[in-house]
């Protein structure tokens, strides 16, 4: 049945039709041939700020209108993460989050594999500031400052309105699972393993993944079992538990259905996207109750935008996809 909200749209005027009219056609033909071309390319020429963030740990491209391309490039480190990639992490999302020509982002890893995991130079480093304090409440100030900043890098991804895609091939480990799970979509090529490593250098693992992984894959055993051994999950396993979707033959067949997938989603309206990311992790860690008050004051604001108009005229006419305004 058709809302009432969309029947009152009839009425608005002659011009409202035009979103079904051809010339809205041709647009949206246009406008996604010209994206599927741009999938192999590094960058599209954009008027996006991707020129005015450079980092030293991270690759950004545009590969198409709207969609974000993010690759920890450290591939000579296997992607290890150090402190420059930490705070690049934060900066990067807290920027797009912000960025109104990013819609969506697929994140990968340039190199043989996703990610290695902390830089274990980084923590020799670590241990020398620690060896410079004698008094143990001065050594706990500096671990966490330096464990909640990590913290916040991560949770930097998962906070960023836009979607984010993770694009995984060979090995994901220790750290490398942290950022993942912080992520909202997880796709695999079938090299792709994965390995809660904390445990094997001693420590347990702290940035994010005993939060959120429990919540992904929805089994305390399986977790448990992973965590406390440290064993390497392949991705056929990582499909079965729930922790990545969809699983491919190649890198190949993995980046093209990862961008084939932003895309899609760069499409939708942002204001739907956006909307619904910000409910389903509110809701997470509310009650029912709690999460449906959430987004009953959040529609009864974004109702009332012009995305929810258009599309739900297009929707009712069996027309295209409306094109709609950055936010």
């Amino acid at each position: 049945m058709i809302p009432s909200s969309c029947r009152l749209l009839y009425k608005i005027s002659k011009s409202s039709k035009n979103l079904a009219s051809k010339g809205l056609s041709e647009f949206a033909v246009s406008h996604q041939n010209g994206i599927m071309k741009n999938f192999g390319s590094a960058a599209v020429d954009s008027t996006s700020s991707k020129d005015n963030i450079q980092f030293e740990t991270l690759s950004v491209s545009v590969p198409s209108e709207f969609v974000y391309h993010v690759q920890l490039n450290r591939p000579d480190k296997m992607n290890a993460i150090n402190h420059t990639m930490w705070m690049d992490l934060k900066k990067c999302f807290s920027v797009l989050g912000e960025d109104e020509n990013c819609r969506v982002v697929v994140l990968s890893g340039a190199g043989k594999l996703f990610c290695a995991g902390i830089d274990l130079h980084d923590m020799i480093q670590v241990g020398m500031k620690l060896g410079e304090k004698e008094d143990i409440a001065r050594k706990c100030k500096i671990l966490k400052n330096l464990i909640t900043n990590y913290q916040e890098s991560l949770t930097a991804i998962e906070k960023c309105p836009k979607p984010v895609i993770s694009a995984i091939h060979g090995g994901c480990i220790g750290g490398g699972v942290d950022i993942i799970a912080a992520a909202d979509i997880r796709y695999s090529s079938s090299d792709a393993w994965f390995q809660i490593k904390e445990v094997d250098i001693g420590m347990a693992a702290d940035v994010g993944t005993l939060q959120r992984f429990p919540r992904i894959i929805g089994s305390s055993s399986l977790c448990n079992e992973l965590v406390f051994t440290a064993r390497k999950l392949p991705a056929e396993e990582g499909k079965d538990c729930g922790l990545v979707s969809k699983v491919f033959n190649s890198r190949e067949s993995l980046m093209e259905a990862s961008m084939k997938l932003a895309l899609e989603i760069s499409l939708k309206s942002p204001v739907a996207v956006q909307g619904s990311k910000q409910s389903m992790l509110y809701s997470r860690d509310h009650t029912v109750e709690e999460g449906l008050n959430h987004i009953a004051l959040w529609n009864q604001v974004m109702l009332q935008s012009d995305d929810f108009a258009s599309a739900c005229l297009a929707q009712a006419t069996k027309g295209p996809t409306p094109p709609f305004s950055k936010l």
